[in-house]
């Protein structure tokens, strides 16, 4: 691995790690609501802190993007800045449902060249740089072959936090669901997106989502390759937040059955 790479997966781990440990206690937390089905707790940020800290012990002038530290710093001559979300699952670590990750990428002059995502509970490490494939530990990651909807496994995500986007989800997802999938809402986009990679899911579409939701995902996605895009087909799902993914045959499929019941307010 990369000096870079070895970083996130420090961060991650440690972040990971700690989560773990304070899951014993979760009676204890103090929990703070951010918005609608939206929660934040001191484990999140506490988590986020580590983090934070490990990569700027070695990298001191990177810039940050965190889910509960928002921007810090400025990209500098060197375009570097890692988005992190050091707990994606939030309301299954609360609920003690073991669902969440931690999720980390690096971004150099707005391209995604390192991604990371780590299940603590499974003790599973996703990895991927840009150029070098993706690995869940010391094995190579690959998506799946699958070549249709039907029979396939599709991840997906409910816009619980807005409800701007709630009718044109339902219209796909009724899509979707209709054309023979078995389609799986288990409450962390990243490690849906990790799954995607390793090919336990044929592919995952949900909108609405951050950056720091999708970041490594895309990343891990695309170095085992699959494809990514927004829902128009095109590469501004870390603007819009509007993503699909799968292989190339199931992301187009995705594409084909969704497109028909997307609003045209609706941004790529």
């Amino acid at each position: 691995m990369s000096p870079l790479t070895t970083i996130a997966v420090r961060a991650a781990r440690a972040a990971g790690d700690f989560l773990l440990r304070t899951g014993e206690r979760l009676h204890e937390l103090r929990i703070e609501m951010k918005g609608p089905n939206d929660f934040v707790s001191e484990a999140d940020r506490e988590a986020e802190r580590r983090i934070v800290e490990i990569i700027h012990r070695a990298y001191p002038d990177h810039a940050i993007l965190g889910e509960e530290g928002g921007a810090q710093g400025e990209v500098g001559s060197h375009g570097a800045r890692w988005i992190i979300d050091p707990l994606d699952g939030t309301t299954n670590y609360l609920h003690d449902l073991p669902w969440y990750s931690v999720s980390i990428a690096l971004e150099i002059r707005d391209r995604l060249e390192v991604g990371v995502v780590y299940d603590p509970v499974r003790n599973e490490l996703f990895v991927a740089e840009r150029g070098k494939g993706a690995r869940l530990d010391d094995r190579r990651l690959r998506v799946s072959q699958h070549n249709k909807l039907a029979g396939a496994v599709i991840g997906t995500g409910f816009p619980f936090k807005s409800q701007r986007h709630l009718d044109a989800y339902t219209e796909t997802f009724k899509a979707v669901s209709l054309a023979g999938c078995a389609i799986r809402r288990a409450g962390s986009a990243a490690l849906d997106l990790a799954y995607v990679a390793a090919g336990r899911f044929d592919g995952f579409w949900e909108l609405g989502l951050q950056p720091w939701d999708i970041a490594a995902g895309v990343l891990l996605i695309q170095e085992a390759g699959g494809t990514v895009t927004d829902v128009r087909g095109g590469d501004r799902f870390m603007k819009t937040g509007n993503v699909v993914g799968g292989n190339l045959r199931v992301h187009q499929a995705l594409m084909d059955t969704i497109k028909p019941h997307l609003g045209v307010d609706l941004p790529a």
